[in-house]
């Protein structure tokens, strides 16, 4: 069943996983609302997208922020959060500021978003959360990633459990490795994709439409008896290990310092 003129507020949705939801919910028919903190660039995404598309700043970090946006969509069905970052560093050289950006964004953007999305989406409505393969899986050196996209899995859950009674789902997707903007510098560490691939069965990174799909998946009626999941879209990385980056990028130190 196609969105059938049905609201959409995609967050983080001027590039990556966002933009590419975007431009499916788009093209199954809802009406889109592109957030992001980068209002410039939601409104150049919402302009390259076929069909009644339309673009806002939101801040997921400061409260009165995402309460205008959702308070100004109100009766959307379906809101979907792709808004995420990392700052690396392993427990012992972590600074706090680091731990606390990397949290406010992924997790406390994560409960603003579902305060106030759980106040406006329509009843019958669905809310989808961006989680991550590290919700599930520790990695060295990401300690406050890890921590923060663990939360959004159980932050999903108590969620679909107090808004079931309205008949909102609410539902995660956690991607492993994607090429997006996100994990551009990966690339910059020798071996250190080649280490992902190696990790995933599937043999391959992920690409941004494929987790969109998912999010179109989980928007329309074909998941209408789903709520309080997490689907794994990760090519298999789950059942190995995560990379070691802190090794990885101590050995590319130790080469330039040998060079």
């Amino acid at each position: 069943m196609s969105g059938d003129s049905r609201g959409a507020m995609v967050i983080g949705g001027a590039s990556g996983i966002g933009l590419a939801s975007a431009r499916v919910l788009a093209a199954e028919g809802y009406r889109v609302i592109i957030a992001d903190i980068n209002e410039g660039a939601a409104r150049s995404a919402a302009e390259g997208i076929d069909g009644e598309v339309s673009a806002i700043g939101m801040d997921v970090t400061d409260e009165a922020s995402v309460e205008g946006g959702l308070s100004a969509a109100h009766g959307v069905h379906t809101v979907v959060n792709c808004a995420g970052m990392s700052i690396p560093g392993v427990i012992t050289e972590l600074a706090l500021a680091d731990w606390r950006t990397t949290l406010d964004v992924c997790l406390t953007g994560m409960f603003l978003v579902l305060k106030h999305a759980g106040r406006h989406v329509a009843d019958g409505g669905s809310i989808v959360c961006i989680a991550s393969l590290n919700g599930r899986q520790a990695g060295a050196g990401m300690a406050s990633y890890c921590a923060a996209k663990a939360g959004v899995l159980m932050l999903v859950q108590v969620a679909a459990l107090e808004l079931a009674d309205r008949g909102v789902r609410v539902n995660a997707i956690s991607p492993g490795l994607v090429d997006t903007p996100l994990v551009a510098g990966i690339s910059l560490v020798p071996g250190l994709t080649e280490e992902y691939l190696e990790n995933t069965p599937l043999g391959r990174s992920g690409r941004p439409e494929e987790i969109a799909d998912a999010v179109a998946f989980l928007a329309s009626d074909r998941a209408a008896w789903m709520t309080g999941a997490a689907i794994d879209l990760n090519g298999g990385a789950h059942l190995r290990r995560y990379p070691d980056i802190p090794a990885r990028v101590k050995s590319m130190a130790e080469n330039a310092d040998r060079a």
